[in-house]
């Protein structure tokens, strides 16, 4: 099976980190860094503390790799540090801010077509709203959601990383897609 066997390497990596292997750890990190980055901004809203929040992150990785169960996965792990870390950079008064997106004319291609240009920019704008939306949300419906719907974790996992029951996350998420919904459908957007 290759989960089991994804599973059994990426504990080989975690055992390798603990025992001092500078390269081992430097792998997790290259293996973590893109889902530590794209948590910490959709948390936060802004990529210059998102890029703080994972530093921090990975150096607390560092810190306690030696006390880490290389049984258990690290990747649920590292999302609870990331939502910490976050929480911590909102207390110190980081409040989360709207993400500067690309123009959706430099996300189209010069081979596209006026239509595509047309899609490439109604799914820009959607994208906008969106994040602007999960903004607005209070820090524990953002956080459910975007563990739950945009990264795609299971609401049990998602219940332990926030430290709370599956039933408040699903409540969270069910709340939270509603607030987003208005949010979009207010300001002139089609429903995400």
């Amino acid at each position: 099976m290759p989960d089991r066997r994804v599973a059994a390497e990426a504990a080989e990596w975690v055992r390798r980190a603990r025992a001092g292997d500078p390269q081992a750890f430097a792998v997790l990190v290259e293996r973590h860094e893109r889902m530590v980055l794209r948590t910490a901004l959709r948390l936060l809203g802004r990529i210059d503390l998102a890029q703080d929040a994972a530093q921090d992150a990975f150096l607390r990785l560092h810190r306690h790799i030696g006390r880490f169960d290389e049984s258990r996965e690290l990747g649920p792990w590292l999302y609870r540090v990331v939502v910490n870390v976050c929480r911590d950079l909102a207390r110190r008064g980081h409040g989360a801010r709207l993400v500067a997106l690309e123009d959706a004319a430099a996300l189209s291609s010069p081979d596209e077509g006026p239509r595509e240009r047309e899609d490439a920019i109604t799914r820009d704008e959607q994208r906008r709203l969106v994040q602007a939306a999960l903004l607005t949300l209070p820090a524990r419906e953002r956080e459910a959601i975007v563990l739950r719907d945009i990264e795609g974790l299971a609401t049990e996992e998602v219940a332990r990383i926030l430290g709370s029951s599956a039933g408040t996350v699903r409540s969270q998420v069910s709340t939270a897609r509603l607030k987003i919904k208005r949010y979009v459908e207010a300001r002139g957007g089609t429903r995400p």
